[in-house]
C-alpha cells in the first residue's frame, strides 16, 4: 500500500472543498497553494468591490483571509469551521489590486485551533492581518483521516 503524504491529503481535502465553494469562485478568488496548516489564495479587486471611499470594502478583505484561513485548517483532511475571527485594516486595497492570503497555522491542538493570515497587495504591501480560531466539527473530508 502507498502512503500518502500530509501535501496530498491538504490538497485532496481543499480540492474537495473547493469544488462546491461558490463563495470563493463569485469573487473570482484563486487557491495558489495548500500544504498542512497553510494555505495561498489571490483575489483582484473588481469595481463591485470598491465602497464609497473609492477603495475595497473591508467584508471583501475580510472574506479573502476567512476563506484562506478556511483552506489552511481543513488541510488535516478533518471537517473544520471558523470559532471566531478578527481583522486589522493597515492600508487600502485599490481597484485592481491583486491582493494575496497567506494563512498559517499559529496552533493546532486536538479541536482547536488559531491561524494567522497576512493580506498583502501585489506591491508587498500588507493590508491586513487576520487571526481566526477554528473548532474541528467532523470528520474526514475525503478518503480516511489524516495523521496530522
Amino acid at each position: 500500500m502507498t502512503e500518502v503524504s500530509a501535501t496530498e491529503v491538504a490538497r485532496a481535502a481543499a480540492a474537495a472543498m473547493w469544488r462546491d465553494d461558490r463563495a470563493c469562485q463569485a469573487l473570482g478568488m484563486e487557491l495558489l497553494s495548500v500544504d498542512l496548516g497553510s494555505s495561498e489564495m489571490a483575489m483582484t479587486v473588481q469595481e463591485d468591490m470598491v465602497n464609497g471611499h473609492g477603495i475595497c470594502h473591508g467584508g471583501y478583505i475580510f472574506t479573502l483571509a476567512d476563506s484562506a484561513f478556511a483552506y489552511a485548517c481543513n488541510s488535516r483532511n478533518l471537517v473544520t469551521v471558523a470559532a471566531g475571527a478578527r481583522i486589522d485594516f493597515l492600508r487600502p486595497a485599490k481597484l485592481h489590486d491583486r491582493l494575496i492570503a497567506c494563512a498559517k497555522v499559529v496552533h493546532q491542538g486536538g479541536r482547536a485551533g488559531v491561524y494567522d493570515v497576512a493580506v498583502d497587495d501585489d506591491a508587498g504591501n500588507t493590508v491586513a492581518r487576520f487571526r481566526g480560531n477554528s473548532v474541528t466539527v467532523g470528520g474526514p473530508l475525503v478518503g480516511e483521516k489524516a495523521d496530522a
